[in-house]
């Protein structure tokens, strides 16, 4: 991972002194408050600041009974039932604030998810910095012939020199007119104080998707799982899964309980359609069952086989 020189800087200023506090707090989160995690070449994963812990989902869930037994492994029952039956209000009582440091491209796929309170960056603001997104040769892939949206096979090394190279070029060429357009000082040269630069909300259009911005994104367990169960997921774009990866590192530390139910019954875990739950009972039953009589589709069927491992 790389920062810019500023970066450490800021994020010093903002780490809070230690105090004592009638919060409930997490030892393990607590020590990765304010430590930026690498993500992909130059982003990063940092939680910036949190609310709750596995305790709060279940005080949140016996409040309309009552306390009754609060033993650790009835405790641990409770929220796994929660996640197991999808009552989801009681994990809604955790938030966590994360700041991200990612390319713009990922940052329009992540935005998608509208259940979070988002600050970005703002370019008509300030000047974003000469960074940008470098896929590694082994992620350079072409395009699927069955998955609009997804990658097939690896590019021979002559292609993905080819396209690292053009990626970068188009990059810098375009982060340093866009630099010379706002008649900064930078790497385009002097400033020329004979002319007026253009304005940083115009000339921010010329930069590239892989450049980075920076953002503040809060969000409840609840959706922040529900963010995680999409975005883990082996179909998801490399770049932004790799995000996912290390947010749901975090959320180990965080709640470990409720982050062992959710990979049991969501990341780990597979939803059966009626017509797939009919076509079971038979195979239980001892009956050979082609996709021509299944009543399947033959991508319904597929998806099937491939969760039974057959």
């Amino acid at each position: 991972m790389s920062l810019t020189s500023e970066q450490p800087a800021g994020i010093e200023t903002e780490r809070r002194p230690a105090s004592e506090t009638r919060r409930v707090t997490v030892a393990t989160l607590e020590a990765m408050l304010d430590h930026p995690l690498p993500v992909l070449d130059h982003g990063f994963v940092r939680v910036a600041d949190y609310m709750g812990d596995d305790s709060a989902i279940v005080e949140a869930a016996r409040v309309s009974y009552g306390r009754g037994t609060r033993r650790r492994s009835e405790d641990a029952g409770l929220i796994r039932y929660l996640m197991r039956h999808r009552h989801t209000t009681p994990f809604e009582m955790c938030v966590i604030k994360f700041h991200v440091k990612l390319p713009i491209f990922v940052a329009r796929q992540w935005i998608r998810h509208r259940m979070a309170s988002v600050n970005e960056y703002s370019a008509r603001y300030s000047i974003l910095d000469r960074e940008f997104y470098l896929p590694s040769p082994e992620h350079l892939a072409a395009q699927s012939a069955t998955n609009r949206q997804g990658r097939a096979q690896t590019l021979g090394e002559a292609e993905a020199a080819f396209v690292l190279a053009t990626l970068r070029a188009d990059a810098e060429r375009n982060h340093a007119h866009y630099l010379e357009m706002l008649n900064d000082p930078g790497e385009a040269g002097a400033q020329d104080a004979t002319r007026l630069g253009l304005a940083r909300e115009l000339a921010r259009m010329n930069l590239t998707l892989n450049t980075y911005t920076q953002w503040y994104w809060k969000a409840d367990l609840h959706n922040l799982f529900h963010f995680l169960e999409l975005r883990w997921d082996a179909q998801a774009q490399y770049e932004i899964r790799a995000y996912a990866e290390r947010m749901l590192e975090i959320v180990a530390a965080w709640v470990p309980v409720a982050h062992q139910a959710f990979l049991d019954y969501r990341l780990n875990a597979a939803v059966f359609s009626a017509p797939m739950l009919a076509m079971l009972r038979r195979m239980l039953a001892g009956e050979s069952v082609s996709q021509a009589d299944s009543g399947l589709s033959k991508r319904e069927f597929a998806e099937l086989m491939a969760v039974l491992g057959q």
